[in-house]
């Protein structure tokens, strides 16, 4: 379990390489600055960054194979977790959802600032994103499971896998689906939190699959 920002950022460093952790940091800084402009994240939770966001973020990529590909970020905020994915993997595409116009400036500017050429924003509400095959699907704080899966339904495939971070309401949402779909997921304790849950999903999956 990840404690502190020192542990937070031990863990990050094996997720990606020196240039990563320096753009992570950049990212952090500019994350810190613009906060105070427009509340993009609560204000207590800049005092442990790496521990609260950029770790919290990371840890989703070791629940999907590693050439998953392109994920979808849905209501992206200020690019969590879909900045901090897309520096600890460069190689894959990420398209990043938002539609409130002020973190949709924040994140073509921290774009262009780190070269993040693997981004595509969407700065738009999702209803009107042309549709494409996801590899993987991650929303933070979008909406509640059922309409959550419901507007991220035309991107889904058997191969796409729904990784969503859902933090103590994980279990209990995820008793309000039906059966069947329920049966599509699990759940794996958040490395950040004990107590908050991220919900892994894919069809045709049971619980207690692994990738």
């Amino acid at each position: 379990m990840i404690e502190s920002e020192a542990q937070a950022q031990d863990y990050v460093s094996t997720l990606g390489d020196s240039a990563a952790l320096s753009l992570l940091e950049r990212y952090s800084r500019a994350l810190r600055a613009e906060n105070a402009h427009q509340n993009l994240v609560s204000k207590p939770s800049l005092d442990h960054m790496w521990q609260r966001h950029i770790a919290d973020s990371a840890q989703l990529l070791e629940l999907v194979p590693r050439e998953t590909s392109p994920w979808l970020d849905l209501g992206t905020g200020p690019g969590l977790p879909g900045i901090v994915l897309a520096i600890l993997r460069p190689q894959c595409r990420f398209v990043l959802v938002e539609s409130r116009r002020r973190r949709v400036e924040f994140l073509e500017s921290i774009c262009g600032e780190l070269g993040l050429s693997n981004v595509t924003i969407e700065g738009c509400r999702l209803e009107v994103v042309e549709s494409f095959r996801a590899g993987a699907i991650t929303a933070r704080a979008f909406a509640p499971l059922p309409r959550l899966l419901d507007l991220s339904e035309r991107f889904s495939t058997a191969q796409t896998w729904w990784v969503l971070p859902k933090g103590r309401s994980a279990a209990q949402e995820l008793q309000q689906l039906p059966a069947k779909r329920a049966g599509m997921f699990h759940v794996e304790r958040s490395r950040t939190d004990p107590q908050a849950g991220i919900l892994i999903g894919k069809r045709g999956k049971t619980k207690g699959d692994t990738p």
